[in-house]
């Protein structure tokens, strides 16, 4: 298991759309091992595969539950449906540190994909859980968040944006420190 750098905007990467997973073998499962790894280390609470840059349809999530618990799990191949409701939240991002602004999400859908080992999965999911699931899979598809943006907004966000694509990150930023601030 390793942590794997994560991939920052402006990076061709996380416009890629993903690939379909064929294979549920080790490599896999150690790719979703590493993307763990690595979510922990940059104190994420999500992170896909396209962030590292893998681009296959596999992303993890690590969110609070019901009580003291926990949502952990790694989703392959995800498809979201029956999205109900409307819910908005501030949301960052790994791949845009230093960038947070409310997004307009689906309250609660349905999940459904493969665990790493090919077992089919199905739930509802709502709250954070589901704000998660679905920024996760929008990287999949190659959307950033601020792609859900009004067009003024994201106007306003340009210049940040444009820094972010010529490598400069905000004072503070530390890679992979577990100290970056929790994004999705």
């Amino acid at each position: 298991m390793a942590v794997r750098p994560v991939r920052i905007y402006g990076d061709p990467v996380l416009r890629q759309k993903a690939v379909a997973i064929t294979a549920f073998d080790d490599s896999l499962r150690a790719l979703v091992a590493d993307l763990f790894d690595t979510m922990k280390a940059y104190n994420g609470a999500g992170l896909a595969a396209n962030q590292v840059g893998v681009v296959q349809r596999v992303f993890v999530v690590d969110v609070p539950g019901e009580g003291e618990s926990r949502e952990r799990f790694a989703i392959v191949n995800p498809v979201l449906d029956r999205r109900e409701g409307k819910d908005v939240a501030e949301e960052g991002c790994l791949s845009m540190p230093g960038m947070l602004e409310d997004v307009v999400r689906a309250e609660k859908l349905r999940l459904r994909g493969f665990d790493e080992s090919g077992k089919p999965l199905e739930r509802e999911v709502s709250g954070f859980l589901a704000r998660a699931v679905q920024h996760e899979a929008d990287h999949l598809d190659g959307v950033l968040f601020t792609d859900r943006l009004s067009p003024l907004k994201r106007q306003f966000l340009r210049h940040a944006l444009d820094a972010l694509a010529r490598g400069e990150v905000p004072e503070g930023y530390h890679p992979g420190t577990g100290d970056g601030g929790k994004a999705i």
